[in-house]
C-alpha cells in the first residue's frame, strides 16, 4: 500500500465505503461505474467506462487488497472502493518465461489449474484464484499437453465459495441492508 495511503487512513479513519462503483473484467481491465450503469444492473451486465489512464490503474493496482470476508478493494486515500468482480480476484498474464503475472504486475506461483464449464481457465497460486487471459490459454493447453498441469474440473459458480471471494461486495451490502431494515421494522 502506498505511503500516501496509510497517512490518509490515519488522519481519516472513518470514512464510508463505496461499493459498486468500480470492477474488474475477465481480461485485467478496470471500469468506472456511475449511478447510471449501476442502475442497468450487475457489472456483468454494465460494465461502465473502462479506465485508460495508467499512472490511475497503477495507483489502483499498488492498492488492491482483499478484506477478511473475501471481498476484493482498492484504498484510495481513507475511503475503500470495493470491486465488483466477473470472474475472479486475479487475471493472469502467462510471461515469455512461463512465469505469471497478474493484472496488477504482481508475479505469482501457481500451484492447481482448475477447468469450468464454460472452458475458462483458472490458476491457484500463492496470491489467490485467478484466472488466465484468454490470449494465454493456448500456453496452458501446451502446458497440459506436456503433463505439466492436470486441470481440475470445477463449475464457476462453485469457486468464490470454495477460494474465499466475493463476487459483488455491492449486492452483498444490499443483503445487509435488506436485513437491517428489517430487523428494524419489527
Amino acid at each position: 500500500m502506498d505511503d500516501i495511503v496509510k497517512q490518509a487512513l490515519a488522519k481519516w479513519p472513518h470514512v464510508p465505503h463505496c461499493y459498486g462503483w468500480l470492477g474488474l473484467d475477465a481480461r485485467g481491465h478496470w471500469h468506472l461505474r456511475d449511478e447510471a450503469d449501476q442502475a442497468r444492473g450487475s457489472f456483468v451486465q454494465s460494465k461502465g467506462a473502462l479506465l485508460q489512464h495508467d499512472k490511475l490503474i497503477e495507483f489502483i493496482g499498488r492498492n488492491y487488497e482483499a478484506d477478511a470476508q473475501g471481498q476484493w478493494f482498492f484504498q484510495n486515500g481513507p475511503q475503500r472502493v470495493y470491486v465488483e468482480l466477473e470472474c475472479a480476484p486475479w487475471v493472469w498474464r502467462v510471461q515469455p518465461d512461463q512465469t505469471l503475472q497478474s493484472h496488477t504486475g504482481l508475479r505469482a506461483t501457481a500451484t492447481d489449474c482448475l477447468l469450468d464449464e464454460l472452458g475458462r481457465v483458472y490458476l491457484m497460486t500463492d496470491l489467490g484464484l485467478g484466472l488466465v487471459h484468454t490470449s494465454d490459454v493456448p500456453d496452458i493447453a501446451a502446458a497440459v499437453d506436456r503433463g505439466q498441469w492436470q486441470p481440475l474440473h470445477v463449475q464457476a459458480s462453485d469457486l468464490p465459495l470454495r477460494y474465499g471471494y466475493v463476487l459483488s461486495p455491492a449486492a452483498v451490502q444490499c443483503e445487509i441492508g435488506k436485513v437491517l431494515r428489517a430487523e428494524a421494522a419489527s
